[in-house]
């Protein structure tokens, strides 16, 4: 590990982070994979609808940005789901590509059709759910899911059991059921669920020892954003040994969506030294693709992403960048831009602005200007900007200083 972990050429974060207190429980494991989602548990965001050809070019993205593994869609689904998954397969872009079934010998095979290297495959796993959601007797459910799991493994797929709304059971009565499944039945593998998003960070390490000291087998985190959670709980998991973390592009998912992958890479990178081997500087693009062809709302500030979160309006910070100069980015953003595929800092112009916002872009532009000329314009700009309630153009900042100091400003 570097001397200064926590100050890079690319980062400048806590040193308290890297304290031997903090880190003298953790288990992270030596190699993390992410386990991307967005095709399939991202899909299922109120108003998403990906085409065949949608999910392949995310499908590349991702394999560009150098993710681990592609969940690339559920097969029952439709016609066009399972072409475009097996499409996605055909392609051996380098991830292993995943479907997600539920716990039925029908959706396996159709699993196997499409040719992927594994399955994700939900079983029930609380009382509750068997009862009103299936409304399926309980043997049922698990003869079903033992008969679709040894049909997986003897057909060569990877299988990684999905108790769904595993978060919300009785601990042991849960174990109970994914041990009997996985005696009887086949499991590479376990994700630790947290459907509804409801385990506190507390509880997280709770839940993975719990899990620890019954299954031995690889574990998957699977989290979703209600309360907004998932990544300071995926986190969680992963200092207790986890070793694959579902995540989506920009967090897209059902209801409050699930963990979104760039604030959980660069968390783990930054704060914990764990690097899981992306291309981060693919971070952005990947972002703004799945952003254009699923028309999601994007938060400008969204952490890591967001199209707004190099820029500096802020008179104060205006003047900190001025001092410190893009060689410093890293004294006024924990991360520098490039880094993350965000394009460079910049000065922009508006209600918050100041005297050094005004001065650097008359130097931009080419146009001199008194102190006592560019405080008039600091004026002029702070008016627009609070009766057009935006941002300004250059070409409205340009209008403003010609009306201070006359035709001198113009062309």
């Amino acid at each position: 590990m570097a001397k200064q972990p926590w100050k890079t050429d690319n980062w400048f974060v806590s040193q308290w982070n890297y304290a031997d207190e903090v880190r003298k429980d953790f288990k992270f494991a030596k190699q993390i994979k992410i386990h991307d989602i967005t095709l399939r548990d991202g899909e299922q965001q109120t108003g998403i609808i990906l085409t065949k050809d949608d999910k392949i070019r995310i499908a590349e993205a991702l394999a560009e940005a150098g993710v681990h593994r592609i969940e690339a869609g559920m097969p029952i689904v439709s016609p066009s789901d399972a072409e475009a998954i097996k499409a996605i397969a055909k392609r051996n872009l380098g991830p292993q590509i995943f479907a997600f079934s539920r716990c039925m010998k029908e959706d396996v095979q159709r699993a196997i059709d499409t040719g992927v290297n594994g399955v994700v495959m939900e079983i029930p796993s609380s009382q509750h759910m068997v009862d009103l959601a299936y409304k399926w007797p309980m043997e049922k459910a698990i003869e079903t899911s033992i008969e679709a799991t040894k049909f997986a493994q003897k057909n060569g797929l990877e299988v990684v059991f999905f108790p769904i709304d595993f978060s919300r059971s009785e601990m042991n009565w849960v174990l109970n059921l994914i041990n009997r499944v996985a005696t009887e039945g086949h499991m590479d593998a376990l994700a630790l669920v947290d459907t509804f998003g409801v385990v506190s960070p507390h509880a997280m390490r709770y839940f993975v020892r719990e899990v620890k000291k019954r299954i031995n087998k690889r574990l998957e985190a699977h989290f979703h954003q209600d309360f907004g959670m998932g990544v300071a709980n995926t986190i969680m998991a992963a200092a207790e040994g986890v070793e694959v973390l579902h995540t989506t592009v920009l967090g897209v998912g059902e209801r409050a969506g699930n963990t979104p992958m760039e604030e959980t890479v660069m968390a783990l990178l930054t704060m914990y030294g764990v690097d899981v081997g992306l291309d981060y500087s693919k971070l952005t693009p990947l972002a703004n693709l799945v952003q254009k062809l699923t028309g999601v709302d994007v938060p400008s500030n969204k952490p890591v992403v967001g199209r707004q979160l190099y820029q500096i309006e802020s008179g104060i910070i205006a003047s900190w960048y001025k001092n410190c100069g893009e060689e410093n980015a890293t004294e006024l953003f924990p991360v520098r831009s490039g880094f993350v595929g965000q394009p460079p800092a910049e000065v922009v112009m508006g209600k918050g602005s100041g005297i050094d916002s005004v001065k650097a872009w008359l130097e931009h532009m080419g146009i001199e200007a008194s102190d006592e000329e560019a405080t008039k314009m600091t004026a002029g700009v702070k008016s627009f900007s609070l009766k057009s309630k935006r941002l300004l153009t250059e070409s409205e900042f340009r209008k403003i200083a010609e009306d201070v100091i006359g035709q001198r400003a113009a062309a």
